[in-house]
């Protein structure tokens, strides 16, 4: 009898130690069994959302890409400027090729269509000093088109050729973008008619890309070569929101600039108007101080500063309430006041603060 209760005994340990072990096990493994589980459901998820992207959202995008092509494209022309090259005439001269009047040098660009009469938007590097100019448009038409003039300073120029009824770009507002939006860049890199790349905004208010105060750029990914400076950089909308002009280098490096088509439209129309472009003045000669504001080291005689009564040694830190961080700044903000208007500046002389009014001048040509 005690035998058989031992024996008993000795069964219920073996089954609650081999209950308990298989309890540890399932302790053990269920969480890894679990989670392989839940991963193979989100697999599943997850390709069943890739699956449905493949076959609507993403071909969503790719029927936009197109679309912008379509919306844009035909308001996009080719510019090509014709200039002659100056070269000495003589026997190793004729060797190499050169011609007695001189070599003819070609710029290629691109340009955008901004009226239905034949105004045309494009980089002044594309067409300065050209003796001729050709734009062909995308129905593949080609006209001799004029300069109607050109702002060196924004490097922008405005042509005109003798067409009616052209599709027009829509100027979209620069002013709205931020900082990683998709923008898409057309034109005629490399006499590739009409390429269309894309990217993103990667920074605003970008200066001294090109060592001017004039300019601020956009900057942006989207590829831009050599031919594609003045066509348009636009938004998801087929929006200009800026004219490419300028790159990194001799080669596309994935840093690429836009004139902002705030600055572009303004100009454009001014050029349009007056076949130039005038700016505001006040006379100052500036200096970049550490502590903010500017410094005036010099002041032109007879000029609207100084009949507003300022003098070296002033500090400027405000332009009507607006922070002037650097000279850039103020240079930039004169350049767009229209002449004539009066500006209060806010000035530290010595330890005394004064507000003074200064009357927006002309600036001398250059």
């Amino acid at each position: 009898m005690t035998g058989k209760s031992s024996t008993v005994g000795t069964s219920r340990r073996t089954v609650i130690i081999f209950s308990g072990f298989v309890v540890l096990v399932a302790l053990i493994v269920w969480p890894t069994f679990l989670g392989r589980i839940r991963y193979a459901q989100t697999r599943a998820e997850l390709r069943a959302i890739r699956d449905a992207a493949m076959v609507a959202e993403l071909s969503s995008v790719g029927k936009l890409f197109t679309t912008l092509a379509r919306v844009i494209g035909p308001s996009v022309v080719n510019v090509t400027g014709v200039r002659r090259v100056q070269t000495l005439v003589d026997e190793i001269a004729a060797l190499r090729g050169g011609l007695p009047g001189g070599l003819v040098d070609e710029s290629v660009g691109s340009g955008l269509i901004i009226s239905t009469d034949g105004y045309l938007a494009t980089n002044y590097h594309v067409v300065s000093q050209s003796e001729a100019i050709e734009v062909r448009l995308a129905d593949k038409r080609v006209f001799s088109a004029q300069l109607v003039g050109a702002d060196a300073a924004t490097d922008l120029a405005v042509l005109k050729i003798s067409a009616d009824n052209l599709p027009v770009a829509d100027w979209g507002d620069s002013e709205t973008l931020e900082v990683g939006e998709m923008v898409w860049a057309i034109g005629n890199p490399y006499g590739l008619d009409r390429t269309l790349t894309y990217g993103i905004v990667s920074g605003m208010g970008r200066r001294g890309v090109v060592g001017n105060p004039y300019e601020e750029f956009l900057q942006t990914d989207a590829s831009i070569n050599p031919g594609n400076s003045g066509g348009p950089l636009v938004d998801v909308h087929g929006r200009v929101m800026g004219i490419t002009t300028a790159i990194v280098g001799r080669s596309f490096r994935g840093i690429g600039f836009a004139i902002p088509s705030t600055t572009a439209r303004r100009i454009c129309e001014e050029i349009r108007q007056h076949g130039h472009v005038e700016r505001g003045h006040v006379g100052l000669r500036l200096h970049e101080r550490p502590a903010g504001g500017v410094s005036i080291t010099a002041v032109a005689k007879q000029s609207p500063a100084a009949l507003a009564g300022l003098q070296p040694g002033d500090v400027i830190t405000h332009i009507d309430g607006e922070y002037i961080d650097s000279p850039a700044t103020l240079v930039l903000m004169l350049t767009r006041l229209p002449i004539g208007n009066e500006v209060m500046a806010t000035v530290l002389r010595e330890d005394e603060v004064m507000h003074v009014p200064v009357r927006i001048g002309r600036r001398p040509k250059e």
